[in-house]
């Protein structure tokens, strides 16, 4: 192999594997013509391969890996033994399966790091497996970055513990990173995690996943963990001191290289690669709505019935989604699905499995709701008539913002996200609705907390449920958390119920002297939801 343009890119792609080309042009400042001219010497010599890549948030490509052969020629290259080059680069067995398994997330930080090379260019570039940090980039300039994700299915307490233990090691002296980028999922963790990232030494930044993956370093995306006003990279950048190091972690005691890549093959660590983006959006919604019917699912999703099916068919052959028959068909995520997105993610597969596992395909639901392992899945599935109303409300509030025009579902979370829990009268309180959501028109957003309502049809009941809201309203933090006071939606199975209902709000809210933005409704008046709400 000759030509600098290549071996630039076999180094490359030994720091940074699963880069696909245009990624490798920012990242090396290489043209995009010769990133497509060192990726197909490389690959015409059997030095790298691709695997087909598509995203819920990026588009499908090709991403590449050295083979076996590559970092052999690496290791001549810079006079190292294969001992030393595996410990020098995420370019191991190991390494490969990890990356692989996370292949979703690591295509969104390169699209972060491809903007940084825009804002300064890239000088080194390290990933890491269990270090609080996700990557940390050295500028150009030397300036130092760490990068933070938040997955969808992360568990608040254990990014939080991550954020802990850098805190931790910035107190001991730690060399870390002058500055942190953080990517979050919605709006409502953004402001959480900005309140935790505050408190860490040195500045730190954050955006939203989404926004993050499609702009470039001019695009004002990020806020600073101290202050709403939006920042691009350039600006966020500009608060990051020279210096600072890329933390290390301890290497393996016996890298081995890699085998040879086979996209064909059916291993758990493949997955991300083998799914198509439609595959992957279905299986996020299965993961916040288990036990959910085809028929509201398709609703969430916007697409048709046979559209679903074929979907469907494919991931229930892929062993990710099971079908069970529990109050007419309802659809749960595998075991192997959860370890799939909790990987995905750095969650703890055994934890997702403890609260969400529906068991096998042969024994989930087999003596209904009592042979569900998974402890939360199985509280859904034991009072699957208000889970089923819930997931009802959500899939027709999809079905008609779409269909109204204008309106778009910007953001719907399931009961275990959408707790909320603030100080009231120096007590820890909490909210607990069966769902928030965010609808958007224009440059207009309308939050609101959904609870669906079988039981509260006495008086004394319905001010029980009231309560938690009157005080969460008396506090600064729905503001505080969402930015406007959702709205709280309370929905009734029984036509009569929402009147008398009503009536108790009146004379509680009256009592507590709090503004609460209430509005009901009953099952039987939503069939056109938004035109027949009482306030």
């Amino acid at each position: 192999m000759s030509g600098a343009g290549a071996k630039r890119a076999l180094r490359l792609l030994a720091a940074m594997p699963l880069l696909d080309r245009l990624e490798l042009a920012a990242s090396g400042g290489m043209s995009e013509g010769a990133a497509y001219a060192a990726l197909r010497r490389l690959e015409g010599e059997g030095l790298a391969a691709a695997v087909r890549h598509g995203g819920t948030l990026t588009a499908s490509t090709r991403r590449w890996l050295l083979t076996a052969d590559g970092l052999r020629r690496l290791m001549r290259d810079e006079g190292l033994a294969e001992r030393e080059l595996l410990r020098a680069y995420p370019a191991s067995a190991r390494w490969r399966r990890v990356l692989l398994e996370r292949l979703d997330a690591v295509a969104v930080v390169y699209r972060l790091a491809s903007a940084l090379s825009g804002a300064g260019g890239i000088e080194r570039f390290r990933w890491y497996r269990g270090h609080p940090l996700d990557a940390a980039i050295e500028l150009a300039d030397g300036r130092t970055v760490g990068v933070l994700r938040l997955g969808a299915t992360a568990e608040w307490t254990a990014f939080s513990e991550r954020l802990g233990r850098l805190a931790e090691g910035a107190r001991h002296g730690e060399m870390r990173p002058r500055a942190l980028l953080a990517l979050v999922q919605d709006e409502v963790r953004l402001r959480r995690a900005a309140a935790l990232l505050a408190r860490l030494p040195g500045p730190a930044f954050l955006a939203l996943e989404a926004d993050a993956t499609v702009a470039d370093e001019r695009e004002a995306v990020w806020r600073a963990a101290s202050s709403p006003a939006p920042l691009n990279l350039h600006a966020a950048l500009a608060a990051a001191r020279p210096g600072g190091s890329l933390p290390a972690e301890r290497p393996e005691a016996r890298p081995s290289l890699p085998d040879v890549l086979n996209s064909n093959a059916s291993a758990d660590y493949l997955l991300p690669a083998l799914l198509k983006p439609a595959e992957k959006r279905t299986l996020d919604l299965l993961a916040d709505w288990p036990w959910i019917a085809p028929g509201d699912l398709a609703a969430l999703l916007g697409v048709s019935p046979s559209r679903l099916s074929r979907v469907l068919s494919r991931l229930e052959e892929a062993g990710l989604v099971i079908g069970v028959s529990l109050g007419g068909r309802r659809l749960v995520l595998s075991n192997r699905a959860l370890a799939l997105l909790a990987r995905r993610d750095r969650a703890s597969v055994a934890l997702a499995r403890r609260r969400w596992s529906a068991g096998t395909a042969d024994s989930a639901g087999e003596d209904g709701w009592r042979s569900i392992p998974g402890a939360r899945s199985r509280q859904l599935a034991r009072h699957l008539d208000h889970t089923a109303g819930v997931h009802w409300f959500l899939a027709r509030l999809a079905a008609q913002a779409r269909a109204q025009g204008g309106w778009e579902v910007v953001q719907l979370e399931p009961p275990h996200r959408a707790a909320r829990y603030f100080r009231y009268r120096g007590a820890l309180r909490s909210v607990h609705p069966d769902a928030f959501g965010v609808l958007r028109r224009g440059g207009e957003q309308w939050p609101f907390f959904l609870e669906w309502e079988r039981r509260a049809l006495h008086p004394s009941t319905m001010a029980t449920r009231l309560a938690p809201y009157l005080r969460y309203y008396a506090t600064e933090r729905p503001v505080a958390d969402h930015g406007a006071a959702p709205a709280v939606l309370v929905v009734f199975d029984d036509a009569v119920a929402p009147a008398h209902f009503l009536r108790v709000a009146r004379e509680e809210i009256a009592s507590s002297g709090v503004e609460l933005p209430l509005w009901t409704a009953s099952r039987d008046n939503l069939e056109d939801v938004g035109r027949r709400w009482r306030s």
